[in-house]
C-alpha cells in the first residue's frame, strides 16, 4: 500500500478515521481527533491500516444522528423532571 502526508486511513480492526502525517518504511504516523476533541498522535505500522476514503454526505449524516440522540436525551431529561415534579404535588395534596 503506497500512503503519503494527507491520506486518510483506518485501522483494519476498526476505529476512528486517521490522517498520514509522516510515512517511513514500515511506520506511519497519524493524527486523529478524539470523541471530544482531544487531538492524538501516534506511529502505528503500515500492516495495521488500509486505506479509506471520507465521504463528507456521510459524515454529515453522522453528525445529523448526533445531534437528533442529543436531543432524544434532552426530551427524556425534561420528562423525567415533570414526573418529579408531578409526584411531588401529589404527595402534598395526600
Amino acid at each position: 500500500m503506497e500512503l503519503k502526508p494527507g491520506d486518510v486511513v483506518i485501522l483494519k480492526s476498526g476505529g476512528h478515521p486517521l490522517t498520514v502525517v509522516e510515512v517511513n518504511e514500515e511506520n506511519v504516523e497519524c493524527l486523529w481527533m478524539g470523541v471530544d476533541g482531544d487531538l492524538f498522535r501516534e506511529t502505528l505500522p503500515v500492516i495495521a491500516l488500509e486505506s479509506t476514503e471520507l465521504d463528507p454526505e456521510e459524515d454529515e449524516a453522522e453528525d445529523d444522528e448526533e445531534e437528533d440522540e442529543d436531543e432524544d436525551e434532552e426530551e427524556e431529561d425534561d420528562e423525567d423532571e415533570d414526573d418529579d415534579g408531578d409526584r411531588k404535588k401529589k404527595r402534598k395534596a395526600a
